[in-house]
């Protein structure tokens, strides 16, 4: 996929449109919904507090074993074939689905796998009780664009950097977000959010 046209005007323009200052959007500081791909980040965050460490691990193990489970049902169901991986990064179970035949689970932009990932917490959840902070790829299309964009956040820190001018992008989801404002810190430069989902998108800001 071609990274230059994934990005509508929005994300190619050097300018914020004239009809928006800057300057009066409603920001969030750090932009804490994107600390994470999960929105909701502080409130799954203080599920946990409170437990050991090796608790924790059980309970992200455990989350890993029944998204495993509940993906292999619907691969079954639509008779696609695949590989699971079960792992925990930090404090997040993560389930990864390999196969030759999966793009139908990937989607336009991962659309798809968005969806699936939803469906594959709420499943946990049921089960656990707490709210699940899984990440699910399929393919490897998370790892794939993961690179992507964090190669288009050095590219607009860049930008703005010799510009001086803030930049825009389109609208993204929040573990897009993420990987943007990190590309964009190592930069040295100032990044947040505005507007709400699924409209919400990434501004570039030059350094103070």
């Amino acid at each position: 996929m071609d990274l230059e046209d994934e990005f509508d005007d929005d994300a190619t323009d050097t300018d914020i449109d004239d009809s928006e200052d800057v300057e009066d959007v409603d920001y969030v500081e750090e932009d804490d919904d994107d600390e994470d791909e999960d929105e909701d980040d502080d409130e799954a965050e203080g599920d946990a507090e409170g437990g050991d460490p090796e608790a924790d691990l059980n309970l992200l193990e455990q989350e890993g074993e029944i998204a495993a489970d509940y993906i292999e049902g619907l691969l079954d169901i639509a008779d696609l074939d695949g590989d699971i991986d079960m792992d925990v990064e930090g404090d997040r179970a993560v389930v990864s689905v390999v196969g030759a035949t999966l793009d139908e689970l990937v989607g336009e932009d991962g659309e798809v796998l968005e969806a699936l990932q939803e469906l594959t917490r709420l499943a946990v959840h049921r089960q656990t009780g707490v709210r699940a902070r899984l990440m699910l790829d399929v393919g490897g299309f998370r790892a794939r664009r993961r690179s992507q964009l964090a190669d288009l956040g050095r590219s607009v820190a860049a930008e703005v950097s010799r510009t001086g001018e803030p930049k825009k992008l389109a609208p993204m989801s929040p573990f897009e977000r993420k990987i943007i404002h990190d590309a964009v810190a190592v930069a040295g430069l100032r990044s947040e959010s505005e507007g709400e989902e699924p409209n919400r998108r990434v501004v570039v800001f030059p350094a103070s």
